[in-house]
């Protein structure tokens, strides 16, 4: 694939436990991608203290994963433990490459292979523990708007239907357009980072998630 710009790949094959990638390693911003794991951590960290969250919290939630709203984020970021909870992901999910910011959730830096371990942690349950993994997985697999794009716009109705994603998109004020593409599907996960020049605009960042998504799916790693 030709692609402007810096773009990598990790297809995480979770039946054969095994990681395949395209300069997997490289990092790049996670924007509201990362948002899965802050309502991740929260929810589990709720159930660990035996507490169960307002219906509030969770429509807050629910809000933040299906629509990518981010007024509240920050502030269960920071309840979270800010940086702390970045480190907690690192430690939980066997991450090698991410590094977080100090009170930002979304210019936390990840490697694609990273990006796929955070999805296999958020679908085997160690994200959000027991009790939240399948809300999550479902929040997730109902993401509508602009943030429904890449790995989800190429696959089959059915899979579509079953399949759990969050991406995230930043113009950032070095010319670029970061975009971040995770995916949980039935067996596998995939994650997708680039970034590119801003004059190019959002839908070639989503354009390439999509054609990468379409090649792992039709010709698997092997």
């Amino acid at each position: 694939m030709s692609v402007k710009g810096f773009w990598s790949w990790a297809y995480y094959d979770l039946k054969e436990d095994k990681l395949y990638g395209s300069t997997p390693y490289t990092t790049s911003d996670t924007a509201s991608m990362a948002k899965a794991w802050v309502a991740a951590d929260w929810l589990r960290r709720q159930a660990e203290q035996n507490k169960q969250p307002a219906a509030a919290a969770l429509q807050e939630l629910s809000r933040m994963i299906r629509d990518s709203e981010t007024e509240n984020t920050f502030k269960y970021h920071v309840q979270n433990g800010n940086l702390t909870s970045i480190k907690r992901m690192i430690t939980t999910c066997g991450l090698t490459e991410t590094k977080g910011t100090q009170n930002s959730w979304s210019l936390t830096q990840m490697s694609a292979r990273d990006v796929a371990r955070l999805a296999k942690c958020i679908g085997d349950g160690r994200a959000a523990g027991p009790k939240w993994t399948g809300w999550l997985l479902n929040e997730m697999r109902n993401v509508r708007g602009p943030g429904r794009f890449g790995p989800i716009e190429v696959l089959p109705a059915e899979v579509q239907k079953t399949t759990a994603i969050k991406n995230g998109w930043l113009a950032r004020d070095d010319g670029q357009w970061h975009i971040a593409c995770m995916a949980v599907g039935d067996g596998w996960t995939i994650g997708i980072m680039a970034h590119y020049p801003s004059t190019l605009g959002k839908d070639y960042g989503t354009k390439t998630c999509r054609e990468v998504t379409k090649q792992l799916l039709t010709q698997p790693p092997s």
